[in-house]
């Protein structure tokens, strides 16, 4: 299951306005915490830290999967290598997996979405 579809999010995909004192600016509105973006949607995440990233914390992308070419991790102010298990579980669904600290994730995530590419970002929230 990928979560409570009736959960609070935004319901289109949207560039990030800005990020930053732990919380990010998109649609007008601003969120404080982490981001999960879709193709479709915006949700909460609940992720702090990038050692808590697994599929579970990315079900909703596992879910999607079939609409998403690319998934972008913003890991936050430090670096992070995914553990190859989550790799071949995104692979098997055919998504790539990108990792970076989570400034550089918004910006190309912003480029990608502009460039309507099939992307997905999970962003850890930075001071």
């Amino acid at each position: 299951m990928a979560g409570d579809p009736n959960a609070p999010h935004f319901p289109r995909s949207a560039p990030i306005e800005a990020y930053g004192k732990g919380g990010f600016a998109f649609g007008g509105m601003s969120h404080r915490g982490s981001l999960l973006c879709l193709p479709d949607a915006i949700w909460a995440w609940d992720v702090t830290d990038p050692t808590k990233i697994d599929r579970y914390s990315l079900d909703r992308v596992f879910a999607a999967a079939n609409g998403i070419d690319t998934l972008l991790v913003g890991t936050g102010t430090g670096l992070w290598l995914p553990p190859p298990e989550l790799r071949q579980a995104l692979k098997a669904v055919r998504v790539v997996l990108d990792t970076m600290q989570t400034g550089p994730a918004v910006r190309t995530y912003n480029i990608m979405i502009g460039e309507r590419r099939r992307v997905a970002a999970a962003l850890i929230a930075v001071p």
